[in-house]
């Protein structure tokens, strides 16, 4: 028995309509794919820049600031206290589960509204469910200003000392 070439039958009309639709899904696919590349592409070409918050924030000058004085730097979650040695900041986030702390000038220290805990004013924790002390962030003295930069951890009792 001889071989028969499919392709030299003639077509039904079921056939020919099989053949349109994976034609057009075959178009729409591709069509797709087109429109993806040329997403991609313009995405490609258009820079892609992420500009990060200045961890650097500028306080002012140390002999305005009295000693025993708190500053709350709310926007760049920092408190910076002065006592009768010098100058250290802490962060204002709290330890246990990163709620935004609050100072309490008739409490003498820091606490968190959210979960209870409580930090005396150099950062230690007074009451749990904090498990460890507020950071200590790394604050300098440039061209007689003081500056805080929060992204710079320091030791736990660091003191910058003024003069």
């Amino acid at each position: 028995m001889p071989l028969q070439d499919d392709l030299r039958l003639p077509l039904t009309e079921g056939d020919l309509e099989r053949r349109r639709f994976l034609g057009l899904l075959g178009s729409g696919a591709l069509g797709i794919a087109a429109v993806g590349t040329g997403i991609t592409t313009v995405q490609y070409l258009e820079p892609n820049v992420y500009f990060e918050q200045d961890t650097r924030t500028v306080v002012g000058k140390p002999e305005e600031v009295a000693a025993g004085t708190v500053l709350v730097l709310l926007r760049k979650k920092i408190y910076v206290v002065r006592n009768d040695v010098g100058f250290y900041a802490l962060s204002s986030v709290c330890t246990h589960l990163g709620c935004m702390t609050r100072y309490e000038a008739e409490r003498h220290g820091f606490f968190c509204p959210c979960h209870g805990s409580q930090y005396t004013l150099d950062g230690k924790v007074r009451v749990g469910p904090a498990p460890k002390p507020l950071p200590r962030v790394q604050i300098t003295v440039e061209r007689g200003l003081l500056v805080v930069d929060s992204s710079k951890l320091v030791a736990p009792d660091a003191v910058l000392r003024v003069s």
